[in-house]
């Protein structure tokens, strides 16, 4: 019989060999007095989903939020240390957080369409990036961005409806469509299923499984279950520390850190 543990050295090696999409080295956040991240170390891969877990308030939304710089919109919030995306580093001056955000996709916890039609919350990215030439472009754009969200059947017959008259999980899903319609490179999720419900949810879950072909996916989430279910590769974060980071069956089944160890278990949380 195959010791498990030589083919999860295979596994990880396999997956080391892929194209590291993401670089963080001592990644230190503060917000004001507040040391909120404490020297994050991680590299997240291509084509590969990355769930962040952990308990309330231990740092992995805060974390997420770098990926994309949507920390530099709060006042006190300082952020020291390196993420490169592609070997660039995203905090360089140079670097225009606007066209970071177009390559760096973003859902957030609550679907938040915009208040316009279910064509122009696809449109409107494409058309501030000037991605399309002229209306069939864009006509183009909308419909694979919805079929990408896997939404486009249920409301290419609607396209004029407001993006609010769809129930939450198709809202979920019109946003994900929404944030790739850019063509982005990576894709950002915050908590995407807490406000769905189960039906919902698990078609937003198979929607990442299929996502994954195509971007690099981070997800952050509550529930284990559903880090087990999605993920490739999970890191745990605890009191602003990532203490573990690595495989999501090793995660899950032989965690090397303690406090991992009592997250999965549920002794702490």
């Amino acid at each position: 019989m195959n010791d498990p543990r030589q083919i999860s050295a295979q596994t990880e090696k396999a997956l080391d060999s892929n194209d590291i999409k993401i670089r963080a080295r001592d990644v230190q956040v503060y917000y004001g007095d507040n040391h909120a991240i404490k020297d994050v170390d991680v590299d997240i891969l291509d084509k590969t989903v990355t769930a962040f877990i952990g308990p309330s308030g231990c740092g992995k939304s805060t974390f997420l939020r770098c990926i994309n710089r949507m920390n530099d919109t709060i006042d006190i919030a300082r952020i020291e240390g390196e993420i490169l995306l592609d070997g660039q580093d995203i905090y360089d001056p140079s670097i225009d957080p606007v066209q970071l955000r177009a390559k760096v996709g973003m859902v957030f916890q609550k679907p938040n369409p915009f208040p316009k039609s279910i064509y122009d919350n696809i449109a409107y990215g494409p058309r501030i990036h000037g991605l399309a030439r002229n209306r069939a472009e864009l006509d183009e754009i909308v419909e694979k961005s919805l079929r990408r969200g896997a939404i486009w059947d249920e409301v290419k017959d609607r396209l004029d409806a407001p993006g609010t008259s769809l129930s939450g999980g198709q809202q979920q899903r019109l946003c994900i469509a929404r944030a790739v319609a850019t063509e982005p490179e990576v894709l950002l999720m915050d908590e995407p299923c807490s406000a769905l419900d189960p039906i919902a949810t698990a078609q937003v879950e198979e929607l990442i499984d299929e996502l994954r072909a195509r971007y690099s996916v981070v997800i952050v989430t509550h529930s284990m279950q559903q880090a087990a279910r999605v993920s490739q590769r999970t890191a745990f974060f605890h009191l602003g520390n990532l203490v573990e980071y690595g495989l999501t069956s090793d995660i899950f089944t032989n965690p090397r850190d303690s406090r991992t160890e009592s997250y999965i278990t549920g002794r702490i949380g």
